[in-house]
């Protein structure tokens, strides 16, 4: 399963105006921003689903999907299936050390390319901002009335992609 199958799956339709002529620069750009999804690299450093842990199977890679109405996704995948923290991106607030703090309120899951399920939780994911250029971390814990989620990525710092 592709990540890029994954969040087609998953996304809307979202735009992003590059100006075409000389403007004045852009005001930096934020993360995770305007509607959209951003794919980033790293390192998957954990994945853990009540007692399973799935970081052995959990991809390199993790998408930020922003939909129109401000939600946020952090999509972690592993042997095929796949894990959204998500969050109202309204709720962002300043973290620690430069890093923001995204409440979370449920966790998705899915098979391949859909997701199917969804768990109402109670957590944060603290994240730092991949257009600064170093590398930053993506930390997400959330719990349920049954059950807790934790998720884990180390980037780089090197921006992989946009899609619209």
């Amino acid at each position: 399963m592709k990540l890029s199958a994954l969040v087609a799956a998953a996304i809307f339709s979202a735009a992003f105006a590059l100006p075409a002529s000389a403007a004045p620069a852009p005001a930096p750009e934020t993360f995770p921003g305007a509607p959209g999804v951003i794919t980033l690299s790293g390192k998957c450093a954990k994945l853990v689903v009540a007692k399973f842990d799935a970081t052995k199977g959990c991809k390199n890679e993790l998408a930020s999907v922003t939909l129109a109405n401000g939600t946020v996704t952090f999509i972690f995948t592993s042997d095929g299936k796949a894990l959204g923290f998500q969050g109202d991106g309204s709720g962002i607030k300043p973290a620690s050390n430069g890093n923001a703090r995204l409440p979370l309120s449920l966790v998705t899951t899915g098979v391949g390319n859909k997701m199917t399920g969804q768990v109402k939780v109670a957590g944060f994911c603290t994240f730092g901002n991949p257009y600064a250029g170093k590398p930053f971390a993506i930390e997400c814990t959330a719990e349920s009335k049954d059950s807790s989620f934790t998720g884990s990525f180390r980037s780089g710092g090197t921006l992989v992609k946009k899609d619209k």
